[in-house]
């Protein structure tokens, strides 16, 4: 029996990835006509996004820079979702976890960089963290709907982000009003660089680590079935003795946590400081955890696809005289095809489910009285 149910769930996993791959497939392949019809050439335009994506160290290095947050950012809505969370808040709990970390780095409190790097990262990830844990709050005592809460939050996040490197200059010496962003992050607070000569940081490693230590805590602990059960059906688990508000809090704490290291590996690992801009990861990273099934090693992958397409989308412009645009198509047709493929696959299941009960009930003898 266990044997048969281990087969069912590696034959599920295969299924799910080769899904993905197909309709990854067959985004390029409409991409490919729609550069066709632009009079241009799509071997072209595809040779020089994978030369610019992996054409030599620095371009690897470049891919791997992109795919970082994508991937943390990709974890972070797929944590949310398999508790039945939609997260559109990662852009703002990123936020502030780039302000909170590179604040705490900026401030150069003389620290070694064994304990300096880990503690800024900490910062900015338990303030993402508790930045995403309000709309669980929310949501958990009023009901009040995930999906407008973490919207208004965003704009709280970036209101507060423009306030701290602008008016709080008069009294924070951290932070530098004219650049708008923090002072520069101390050596010793910033993320090491893990490749020579690029731009390459450890932060890519805290992502991939991340993403094992998620698949862990989802599949392999106590607290990660709470959330998948939850997120299945918040019926089942109250009568489980599962603790639905409390489940989905905590769910969005370890979402926001997430994002908020996404935003610190940026601005201690690649940016050195906290600017007050928006780099749009926080969205894209929706896309990441669809793309990758809101399942963590999906997430790596899908995360490696997005980078991918962000790294190589100069070389396209350049060598190729592709229009840049053409990328975000690229990214909206391979949602699209994830999107159209998992709803066959639900469809088909769900198909199958009925066909086997109906059998079933066909089966049974008919009972009756005789003389």
């Amino acid at each position: 029996m266990l044997l048969r149910k281990h087969f069912a769930g590696v034959g599920k996993l295969a299924s799910t990835v080769i899904t993905s791959f197909l309709a990854v497939l067959i985004a390029l392949a409409v991409g490919a006509i729609l550069i066709a019809i632009s009079n241009q050439n799509p071997i072209d335009a595809y040779r020089a996004l994978i030369d610019g994506a992996f054409g030599g160290r620095r371009a690897i290095a470049e891919t791997l820079v992109a795919t970082t947050p994508m991937i943390l950012g990709g974890l972070a809505f797929a944590v949310a979702a398999r508790a039945s969370m939609f997260n559109i808040g990662i852009e703002g709990q990123m936020v502030i976890g780039s302000l909170c970390g590179a604040l705490v780095g900026a401030a150069d409190l003389g620290l070694s960089k064994w304990l300096y790097v880990p503690l800024a990262m900490l910062v900015g990830g338990v303030a993402g963290g508790i930045w995403g844990a309000i709309p669980g709050v929310m949501k958990a005592k009023s009901g009040a709907s995930e999906v407008i809460s973490t919207i208004m939050l965003n704009y709280l996040a970036f209101r507060i982000s423009i306030y701290m490197v602008t008016s709080a200059g008069a009294w924070l010496s951290w932070v530098d009003p004219q650049l708008q962003a923090t002072k520069k992050i101390a050596p010793n607070a910033r993320l090491p660089i893990i490749l020579d000569r690029t731009r390459l940081h450890a932060g890519f490693l805290v992502a991939i680590a991340a993403a094992l230590i998620l698949w862990y805590v989802l599949f392999r602990t106590t607290f990660g079935y709470k959330i998948r059960t939850v997120g299945l059906s918040r019926g089942a688990a109250e009568y489980a003795g599962i603790a639905w508000g409390s489940t989905i809090t905590k769910a969005m704490f370890l979402s926001g946590l997430l994002a908020g290291l996404m935003g610190a590996s940026e601005s201690l690992g690649l940016l050195g400081r906290h600017y007050d801009n928006r780099s749009g990861y926080g969205f894209t990273a929706i896309a990441v955890g669809l793309v990758g099934r809101n399942h963590p090693i999906g997430v790596i992958f899908a995360g490696l696809l997005f980078g991918v397409l962000r790294s190589g989308s100069n070389a396209m412009q350049a060598q190729a005289g592709t229009s840049k645009e053409l990328v975000l198509i690229l990214q909206a047709l391979v949602i699209l095809s994830v999107s159209a493929l998992a709803s066959l696959e639900y469809l088909r299941e769900r198909r199958a489910r009925t066909a086997a009960a109906t059998p079933t009930a066909a089966a049974q003898p008919a009972t009756g009285v005789t003389a």
